[in-house]
């Protein structure tokens, strides 16, 4: 068999079938123009009533990114069974996803070793599960239907619907996530609500996350230096034996503790403002023609993986200078 037969399909050349697939991509986006989403920044409820109601809590709905979440935890468990499963075997080398998971794993461990010293069992977990998860649900956006299959839903007033175009009638029905059948003619607005919406762009998601980081990098700060660790937020050592340098010590010590909000801050929007960027860039490329999407997937690609890293990567550095006295520090500078 020669190289042009492998290059053929019913002795077609293939080039002829990536242009025939062209031309009906935009042929489909002339005929079947795609149905643009409903861009907003909290969570659609994909359930018009609460999931459950509580004195403190208040309504609790259930949204597209809590789903998001449950796909991203299952495939999390999935991924470590099979792993867990591959180990237990005693294979050397292991192969496919289990062997880019391990990896993934072995790099996350050697860079935490390098950097936390005899505080890698502690920190470890935190890094490696905050980049898996991280990554996981950023890449999500990358899957066919996440934020682009959902039911159809009337706006609220205020918000800004888009009109049915007649294809084949003028009469279309709603499926409403509660039951409810609403019919609706050609030229009403509508919007558009995904099942799947990416976790990332749910502002509630990062914050959580943020403070998951900023609190227990607390927690490992008390266990390496125990109630001395507090010294560095309320520095009143040198507060009367050197009022000066003892006031500045202790304005430095309140920098700290807001530099610690700044952090939650920090780490919750910029997760969210490059994945909710990304998102609604890839939703203006496919309303204007979907082959358009494709060198903005490979960049999302890239920046799921960075920042995954990157908000790992910060958990642990805060985490290993925590552990680190502010004796130390002097001792370092001293010798």
């Amino acid at each position: 068999m020669n190289s042009n037969s492998k290059n053929r399909i019913f002795g077609i050349p293939n080039r002829y079938y990536v242009l025939l697939f062209l031309i009906l991509l935009v042929l489909a986006q002339i005929f079947f123009p795609p149905v643009r989403p409903h861009v907003q920044l909290p969570a659609e409820p994909i359930l018009h009533y609460p999931v459950f109601q509580g004195a403190v809590t208040g309504q609790f709905f259930w949204t597209n990114t809590l789903t998001a979440m449950v796909i991203a935890d299952i495939l999390l468990v999935l991924m470590a069974l099979t792993v867990r499963r591959v180990v237990s075997k005693g294979e050397m080398v292991p192969k496919g996803i289990t062997g880019a998971v391990e990896a993934i794993l072995e790099m996350i461990h050697n860079l935490t070793e390098t950097t936390a010293g005899k505080w890698t069992k502690a920190i470890f977990p935190f890094f490696a599960t905050i980049t898996l998860l991280v990554l996981v649900v950023n890449w999500m956006e990358l899957i066919p239907g996440v934020d682009s299959i959902g039911f159809l839903e009337q706006p609220r007033p205020g918000e800004l619907g888009f009109p049915i175009k007649p294809v084949t009638s003028n009469i279309y029905t709603l499926y409403q996530p509660k039951g409810a059948v609403q019919t609706i003619q050609a030229g009403d607005r509508y919007t558009l609500v995904p099942f799947v919406r990416v976790l990332s762009t749910d502002l509630n998601f990062t914050v959580a996350l943020a403070l998951i980081s900023v609190v227990m990098t607390q927690v490992i700060g008390l266990r390496a230096l125990g109630p001395s660790y507090l010294t560095k937020y309320f520095n009143v050592k040198t507060l009367f034996s050197r009022p000066i340098f003892g006031v500045i010590d202790f304005g430095v010590g309140l920098l700290e503790i807001i530099s610690e909000f700044s952090k939650i801050l920090s780490f919750s929007f910029r997760l969210f403002g490059n994945i909710f960027a990304g998102s609604v860039l890839l939703f203006v490329m496919g309303t204007l023609l979907p082959i358009l999407q494709s060198p903005f997937l490979l960049l999302e690609f890239f920046v799921g993986l960075i920042q995954a890293v990157v908000f790992g990567m910060l958990t642990m550095v805060f985490m290993s200078l925590a552990t680190i006295g502010h004796g130390d520090h002097e001792e370092g500078h001293a010798s």
